[in-house]
């Protein structure tokens, strides 16, 4: 399951000949800069290339059967290559920060213990050894790089959490969709998560088992939570509530992360209830990633976005083009999360489609970004983009008059419209607010996955 906090371990560096006072005060400096990032520090005293080896060797007991997600190398000082090497070759399957501090300037001079002397003597031998690893060096009179830090720290233990997620599939291939397929032994090998199916005829089953006192405590929840623009039938909101349930079961038995349903060839045409309720319910309060159309790409995007930013990682799909924008919305449901305001629905019916429960929520704005993961066999690519996210009034032919105002933002692009989309992989993207480019980046090179 998704854990998104992190967890790293530090190791300070210099040579035994430098003024050890200077190196162990650096070091706790840099180390404790780390720790006002939030982050879980498992950390030991500073290592010098003393001739018995006795640093090394104590800092190699310190961290012996801890658990950390990522390892930093940061060097106060010169420092022999063999005494860090003799600590990365332990955790070379750790993602790792080769970091070097910086001097001083006195009296018109520079005054350094050479760090970047060790650095440099290192970064190349990293990479010759395979490690996954970024380089970072400090400026004297500037701040530290923390925000190249926080990101690398953040990817690298949401490439851990991956390694454990499931997506939960009822049904398959909706609407015979293409680009909403995967590859499941190259999707293991990448990035672990596992999609796995359960069948609707399941859903059905255990809905007709659930308790009616536990449909009417979600009943009463959702009447005084949720703002109704119209008055919904009661049978529909209970049935919804009862699917919500069974696969509340499902998810929980299954350890499930994320979950996509049949939708259109599913829930509406079988069952005759569109199911954005129940994505509201298995997202708002499950806090799971919910998409619709067994989008399974989308759902493995979901995830890792939530495991880099701790979001919810909502969905939105493309509309409309614009020369410096792009119109994207959801026809369905958005969580409470990415909800400005009250969460507001209406029941609604479109085209052939019978009414069922829709949310009219209006989404926050601000700056956000745009992500997709896609593959074309066992190559893997993630397109990601920052935008503005601002509100435009629209609806979508077919409704129901008066046409619900679904959710939806008109998304400013960082890059030109015509080149963004020219890499779009798919009709749903997943969006986080604030700027996470880097640390997806991050992420991305630590998996092996190509940015377009």
């Amino acid at each position: 399951m998704i854990n998104n906090s992190i967890k790293t371990a530090f190791v300070g560096f210099g040579e035994v000949n430098s003024p050890q006072e200077l190196i162990k005060d650096m070091c706790l400096k840099a180390r404790n800069e780390v720790i006002s990032l939030g982050v879980e520090v498992v950390s030991t005293d500073h290592v010098t290339d003393d001739p018995d080896g006795n640093d090394i060797n104590r800092a190699l007991n310190d961290l012996k059967n801890k658990e950390f997600d990522s390892l930093i190398i940061c060097l106060a000082g010169w420092i022999p290559s063999h005494a860090v090497i003799s600590i990365t070759e332990e955790y070379r399957d750790k993602p790792m920060i080769l970091w070097g501090l910086a001097g001083t300037i006195e009296n018109g001079r520079v005054v350094t213990p050479a760090p970047q002397a060790g650095t440099t003597a290192l970064r190349k031998v990293f990479a010759d050894l395979g490690y996954r690893f970024k380089y970072v060096y400090n400026i004297i009179g500037k701040p530290s790089p923390l925000n190249k830090i926080e990101n690398f720290l953040a990817a690298s233990s949401a490439v851990k959490g991956m390694r454990q997620t499931k997506v939960g599939m009822m049904g398959f291939r909706d609407m015979k969709l293409y680009n909403t397929l995967y590859e499941g032994l190259s999707l293991k090998e990448k990035l672990g998560t596992e999609i796995e199916f359960f069948e609707m005829l399941e859903m059905l089953q255990i809905s007709k088992t659930i308790d009616d006192a536990e449909i009417n405590r979600v009943l009463e929840k959702i009447k005084n939570e949720w703002a109704f623009e119209k008055e919904a039938d009661e049978s529909m909101l209970k049935k919804g509530i009862a699917y919500y349930l069974s696969i509340k079961q499902i998810a929980e038995k299954n350890r499930f992360d994320a979950i996509s349903l049949i939708d259109v060839d599913g829930m509406k045409k079988i069952l005759d209830l569109p199911p954005a309720m129940i994505f509201m319910l298995l997202s708002d309060e499950m806090k799971l990633c919910t998409i619709p159309e067994n989008d399974a790409m989308g759902a493995v995007t979901q995830l890792v976005v939530k495991s880099v930013t701790g979001q919810c990682a909502a969905y939105l799909e493309f509309y409309e083009f614009f020369e410096m924008s792009v119109l994207m919305g959801v026809p369905d449901f958005v969580p409470k999360e990415v909800t400005d305001g009250v969460v507001k629905v209406k029941p609604a019916a479109f085209g052939n489609i019978g009414g069922g429960l829709l949310n009219i929520s209006t989404m926050k704005t601000g700056e956000l970004t745009l992500a997709r993961l896609s593959n074309t066999g066992k190559n893997y690519t993630m397109h990601i983009c920052r935008g503005e996210g601002k509100l435009r009034k629209w609806e979508e032919a077919g409704w129901d008059y008066p046409a619900p105002q679904l959710p939806s933002l008109e998304i400013f692009t960082d890059s030109p419209v015509e080149e963004f989309a020219q890499k779009i992989s798919g009709q749903h993207y997943i969006i986080a607010y604030g700027d996470y480019t880097d640390a997806l980046k991050e992420f991305c090179h630590l998996t092996g996955i190509r940015v377009v």
